[in-house]
């Protein structure tokens, strides 16, 4: 089987449930030797920046450098070629836009299961989002 998939890129939000999406980029990784980047967004707000302000986000990328470098310790373990990448702005405009910028050949991220009483939220969320607007394909753990 020759590999189709060399760049896997996993958007974590650091909630339980990116660990069951975080499982599967490894899996999908091992088998096709595929390399990961690890994204955390911090969404940043529609207002004029402050030092108040700028000292949040520092303290908001401090956490998620801890966080991601936690995550990465398996993909490292495993030799597993993992970046791990930081961005400021809009989740959804951030992701598709790393996707592009990286040439991403698959997102894995996680989901929430469809409300089948309610479907048209499931059109609102970010992970939907991400699946219509991502050049590559997405694959939405549940």
């Amino acid at each position: 089987m020759l590999p189709r998939f060399q760049h896997i890129l996993v958007p974590v939000d650091f909630t339980e449930k990116n660990l069951a999406a975080l499982d599967v980029a490894f899996e999908m990784a091992v088998a096709n030797h595929a390399r990961v980047t690890l994204l955390h967004v911090v969404e940043t707000m529609d207002v004029e920046t402050d030092a108040e302000l700028e000292q949040f986000y520092a303290t908001l990328q401090s956490r998620a450098d801890s966080e991601l470098e936690r995550m990465a310790q398996r993909f490292v373990a495993a030799k597993i070629a993992v970046d791990r990448k930081i961005r400021f702005g809009k989740r959804l405009h951030e992701i598709v836009g790393d996707s592009a910028d990286r040439k991403a050949d698959l997102i894995v991220m996680s989901s929430h299961k469809p409300d089948l009483q309610n479907p048209t939220q499931t059109w609102a969320t970010l992970s939907y989002q991400v699946s219509v607007l991502c050049p590559c394909p997405v694959l939405l753990v549940k």
